[in-house]
This record gives C-alpha cells, structure tokens and sequence, in this order.
C-alpha cells in the first residue's frame, strides 16, 4: 500500500527521501511493479524528473540511464539482436512502454530473459551515494542491502561482444522453463548464464572459452534445480543444447 507519493526534481532531493529510516521509501521509475497491490506500506520516490532516461554510445560502451524503458531500449539500434529477442521476451508491448531498465533488474526473478542477458553482457550498474559502480552480479543476490537509501542512476553494457540467447518455454509467448543467455568477447571471454527458475539467473561460467567447459559448468549449475516446473535432469539436457545453439550463432 502506497501511503506517500513523491515527485523530485533533484537527486539530491530523491536522496534524501530514500536515506530516511522511517518510512520504508523505495524509488518509482514506470509503476510496472509497485503499481501492483502490496501489503507493506511504503512511501514512493517518481525518478521521472531527475533526467535519468539518456541513451549515450561511446566507443564499445552503451550507457543507459537507470529510467530508460525495455521498449527505448530495443529500439536502440546498436544493440545486440539477442539482447532484442531477450527484451521481447520479458514483456508485451505495453509494459515494455513503462517498464524501465533499473526497475525491471531490481524486481526480477529467474525465469527473467532480460536479467539473464544483461548478466552474461556483464552489466555495471552506477549508484548514488558516492557514484560506485557495480556490476549485476554482484547486485542480483543481496539486492536489498546494497540499495537501502541508494539509487541506481545508469547502466553500461559493452557492444563489442557476441550475445547469444535461446530458451524454451511451455508457449512462445510464456516466461522460460530453461533460458540461456551466452555473451563472448573478442579476447575469448565466455559468459555462461542460466534462467528459468529461482530467484535471480545464474552464471555458469565466466572465462576463457571452451565449449566441452561450458556444457560441464550448465551441468554443474542446473544438479539441484528440480522444481514444479522442470526436474534437473531435463534442464541439463535441454541447457546443454541451448548452450551450444549461442555458440554456433557466434561462427
């Protein structure tokens, strides 16, 4: 339940409501998630002033500001076409409108294809206080925390790497009950990230490339994630081949 709206129009205004003890505040980019009903009260911080929706290209580097919308970001045109059909699959056409970039990786959960890719495209996300950045993985298992009285103002993804992303799912338009999303760099760094269940994708593996590694690494991550959707045994079998579909599309 939402008790108080706020709307700044500085990030030093949008701090200080965020750094309160009392009440829990939390910022608001589209509304894509806290519009929905919740039983914890809490007061909202609209970011929608503060200037935080550019899209910059400089060098290999996209930054990408933290209110940037799903849909503004597809129709970047340097962006890689896995991450496009990744994006599509997150969201219809209507939330892709209002959900943002920041606020959909908070919010997300395993079954997420755009957490998945943003995660093997090593994502680093700058935060304020103090302007540290910090990379989505390191983020995406103690979220919380790292947030308490932060905002997250931008993003940065590399553009001169291969990105890979398949999944399977119950219909083409359903969330996946096994997604990979495999990102590699010109120096053969080989980013291997696993979604379709749990509470944030997971990476596989991070190195050198080599594929008989890979297909060990989504077995070694994937031995316990037996669910009400899939068993274990047929997430390995069917990551596995998925695995290889990314890397083949890199040749």
């Amino acid at each position: 339940m939402i008790l108080e709206y706020h709307r700044p129009n500085t990030l030093d205004e949008a701090l200080d409501l965020l750094q309160r003890p009392t009440p829990y505040t939390v910022p608001l980019g589209g509304g894509s998630v806290l519009s929905c009903e919740t039983a914890l009260p809490l007061d909202v911080v609209d970011l929608q002033n503060l200037g935080l929706d550019t899209i910059n290209v400089k060098g290999n580097t996209l930054t990408l500001g933290a209110t940037v919308t799903l849909q503004q970001l597809l129709e970047t045109p340097d962006i890689p076409p896995a991450l496009g059909k990744a994006i599509r699959h997150e969201a219809t056409y209507n939330l892709r409108q209002v959900a943002t970039l920041a606020g959909s990786l908070v919010a997300c959960d395993g079954r997420s294809a755009f957490a998945a890719a943003m995660l093997a495209l090593d994502a680093q996300l700058t935060l304020l206080p103090g302007n540290d950045t910090m990379s989505l993985g390191d983020l995406l298992p103690l979220r919380e925390e790292p947030l308490k009285g932060r905002l997250i103002t931008a993003l940065e993804i590399p553009l001169n790497v291969k990105l890979g992303y398949e999944y399977v799912a119950r219909s083409p338009a359903d969330l996946p009950v096994v997604a990979v999303a495999v990102a590699q760099w010109p120096s053969g760094r080989t980013r291997v990230v696993l979604g379709g269940m749990g509470e944030q994708p997971v990476m596989a593996m991070d190195g050198a490339f080599d594929e008989d590694q890979a297909q060990s690494a989504v077995e070694n991550a994937l031995f316990s994630s037996d669910d009400q959707w899939a068993s274990a045994a047929y997430r390995i079998d069917v990551a596995k081949t998925l695995t290889k579909r990314c890397l083949d599309s890199f040749k």
